[in-house]
């Protein structure tokens, strides 16, 4: 039962790749002290400030009023919701011309740090391939490619899928069929993205989601797994929510004029879309659709959600009359995700009672009649359920951790109690990531996807029965990667309330001192319960190889410590978010790890805004800042119901209509706080398209930084017109932009090498 994501202000996802080779370690030492070891100090501040003058925002004042109170908005008009004013697009391309022109000088150190991080990738690869049915499913990677190949090939035996299973290849082999490939498909397209690809119940056909433009509404097609022959139109204007209901029917969600997915429809094949039907419409806008299927595949069900709030009806796939039917009522502050097994549905259920979620099973003929298979428990948050004929894996977090508790079923048709005797999975890092992948209902084999920022993915295949588990992938890192030559920690610093906030600390240990004089980049999120896990990502290790310190700070506002650690940092708790990373910094900076001078923090999105709020309050506190796509305007947005996702995150941040969230979000929203203060050097991104966040939000931050602050450091804004949230769409481009951003955290730092590296 994987959770229904509803689409909130989310962090990109880590980038999943890749597992150790070896290097000599001398020959390293020795490439680092010719390219980087040696560094000139920062370009004083007046350096920066004799440049070509940037882009100057027009002032066109607005007043705002609400409660009373006045604020005057010089950047409204920056504001263009058809994102075709020539004014506001001729404001943008300034802003990219005057960034590009000051990153000019580090145009070579950005080239060679985008071919380190690409020179780590295995261009030509495969993932585990995943055995289903009678076929092996694998996405391929090819050289020089931005997007991967849907690949598939014939299970050649009916023996039982085992941990020990392994797709073959070589001459001999069942041939490989490329289903459909996006390198073909993204052509004549500046993004390209599938946001679903769902192989029918016979696989014999496939339905996959596109979006061409960043901007998160698809379109869907259904082509025929062999030929690849277009099956009946495409649906359009839909979200990347589909699934098959039996071999002729998909079901997917719809959106409403400000993006909320608010209808559930079901298409028969080869009919025209006008003639679908409405399976379910949500008209209370601070609810938003999702849909999953069960991992029996017997079952459809649709989740009805707000941020407190949420209930499933049910489809039964098998039947020709599909309809919906509920499951769990509609009762606020009980939260439910749902999946099927046999002759009963399994149901997690939370609620300010069971915080941290209870598990209970209830039989598929009187829904009403619930059995407790895992109590609530105070230390222990379940956060994701995988069912199999058999067996049962709970996906927890524990003291901060993520656990992976397995339980073997009572046959189907017996009845059901307590879970008891769990067996839980051992992992080895202090601080890592485990995360659920598909895995095949009719087997004990359950597979998961492992990582630390020190151990590249690790695709494992665990047979539940004995325990015995089996590295299947491990993505490999090319460039003389060593993991032995990282030190993963981790952390806890002191909030002021007392509260301890953990850390996850990533360093090179023949390169850092820990003596105050080293850099460091510490991130941020710390919002909508979501867990920034510290996975690997291979292009960090371009900061990392450099001597620098990177760091996750897990604040309050996220999920890491349970649904407690979420409510104490949103509403009117929201400044504790930000209260705790000044106090994870300060930590830092006291323990010798850095100083102020070359401490940077990188945050995306919601942590954009952790970003814009802790650099008004604790300017001095940083060298260097990077905030991507960032949710800035709190106040102006959440102010107006016509700008997508607005009213679903009325219980994330509150309401301003109402007085009190007025005024205290006021008291800490970006632009409305920005002040005639030095800031640090920052690097502001945005996205044309994005429906998250809209691009005007960090223009008008940028502008009114531009108009009131007192220094001469870096003040860079980055728009890509042709993308949204998540920036470019292919794999190098989405490289490009990590090279980017630590080409400017290395130039704030005065981190430019003197000579060119070897």
């Amino acid at each position: 039962m994987l959770r229904l994501l509803p689409r909130h202000l989310l962090p990109p996802r880590a980038h999943r790749a890749i597992s150790p080779t070896a290097s000599p370690l001398s020959r390293r030492r020795a490439l680092l002290l010719l390219g980087f070891g040696c560094c000139r100090g920062p370009p004083p501040a007046h350096s920066y400030a004799s440049m070509a003058p940037p882009p100057v925002a027009k002032k066109v004042p607005r007043q705002l009023v609400d409660h009373g109170d006045v604020r005057v908005d010089n950047y409204y008009w920056l504001r263009d919701d058809s994102r075709s004013d020539p004014d506001v697009l001729a404001h943008l391309r300034a802003e990219n011309d005057y960034t590009a022109a000051v990153m000019s000088d580090v145009k070579q150190l950005e080239d060679e740090i985008y071919a380190e991080i690409r020179g780590r990738i295995k261009e030509d690869d495969i993932d585990a391939p995943l055995r289903k049915g009678q076929y092996y499913y694998y996405e391929r990677t090819l050289t020089g490619k931005e997007y991967v190949q849907h690949c598939r090939r014939p299970v050649p035996t009916d023996a039982p899928i085992t941990v020990h299973d392994v797709m073959p290849t070589g001459p001999d082999a069942p041939d490989e069929h490329i289903i459909l490939d996006e390198n073909v498909k993204a052509e004549g397209h500046d993004y390209y993205s599938i946001g679903a690809f769902k192989v029918s119940p016979n696989n014999k056909l496939v339905a996959y989601a596109e979006d061409t433009k960043g901007d998160e509404i698809y379109t869907v097609y259904v082509i025929d797994a062999e030929s690849g022959e277009y099956v009946g139109q495409p649906l359009k204007g839909i979200t990347s929510d589909i699934e098959w209901a039996g071999d002729d029917h998909l079901v997917y969600i719809t959106m409403d004029s400000i993006l909320r997915p608010d209808k559930v429809w079901l298409h028969k094949l080869e009919s025209d879309q006008s003639s679908d039907a409405c399976l379910y419409h949500e008209k209370d806008d601070t609810f938003s659709l999702g849909l999953q299927a069960s991992e029996s595949k017997k079952y459809l069900f649709v989740e009805s959600g707000s941020k407190n709030t949420s209930f499933i009806f049910y489809l039964d796939t098998s039947k020709q009359n599909k309809e919906l039917v509920v499951l769990t009522p509609r009762v606020y502050g009980i939260d439910t995700t749902a999946s099927h097994r046999g002759n009963h549905f399994f149901i997690t259920r939370r609620s300010d009672e069971f915080y941290n979620s209870e598990l209970v099973a209830c039989p598929l003929d009187n829904v009403a009649e619930t059995t407790v298979l895992l109590p609530h428990r105070e230390s222990v948050k379940i956060q994701e359920v995988q069912l199999f004929d058999n067996h049962i894996a709970v996906y927890e977090r524990e003291n901060g951790l993520p656990k992976v508790t397995l339980y073997r079923l009572p046959a189907i048709g017996e009845s059901i109690g307590q879970l008891q005797g769990g067996r839980t999975i051992d992992f080895i890092d202090p601080t890592y990531a485990v995360d659920p992948e598909e895995s095949e209902f009719h087997s004990s084999v359950l597979r998961f996807n492992y990582s630390s920022m020190r151990t590249p993915p690790s695709v494992y295949d665990y047979d539940m029965d004995s325990g015995v588990s089996v590295l299947k992938k491990i993505k490999p890192v090319l460039g003389g990667f060593d993991a032995s030559n990282y030190v993963t920690e981790r952390k806890w610093a002191a909030a002021a309330d007392g509260t301890q906030i953990p850390m996850s600390v990533l360093y090179r240990k023949d390169l850092v001192k820990l003596d105050g004089s080293d850099p460091m980049l510490l991130y941020g999120y710390g919002s909508y319960e979501i867990c920034i896990d510290p996975t690997f990502r291979g292009s960090r290790l371009s900061l990392v190889d450099r001597g620098f310190i990177y760091v996750i700070a897990h604040i309050r506002g996220g999920g890491e410590m349970g649904r407690k650690w979420y409510e104490d940092g949103k509403l009117l708790k929201k400044k504790n978010t930000f209260t705790d990373f000044i106090d994870c910094a300060e930590h830092l900076i006291k323990n010798k790890y850095c100083s102020k001078e070359k401490l940077c923090i990188n945050g995306r999105s919601a942590g954009g805004l952790l970003m814009g709020a802790v650099l008004n309050m604790r300017p001095d506190l940083f060298k260097a800042a990077v905030a991507g796509v960032p949710f800035v305007d709190v106040v102006t947005t959440m102010l107006d119901p016509t700008i997508p996702l607005t009213t679903a995150e009325w219980e994330e941040w509150g309401d301003p209509r109402k007085e009190e969230y007025y005024y205290y979000m006021k008291s800490y929203s970006p632009v409305d706080n920005v002040a005639a203060q030095e800031y640090p050097n920052i690097l502001v991104t945005a996205g044309l398209n994005d429906p998250r966040v809209m691009y005007s939000e960090p223009a008008k931050y940028v502008a009114k930084l531009r108009d009131l602050k007192t220094d001469g450091n870096l003040l860079l804004f980055k728009c890509e017109l042709g993308a949204g949230h998540f920036s470019k769409s292919g794999r190098f481009e989405k490289l490009q932009e990590d090279a980017f951003t630590y080409a400017f955290i290395l130039k704030a730092l005065g981190m430019t090498p003197k000579m060119a590296s070897v």
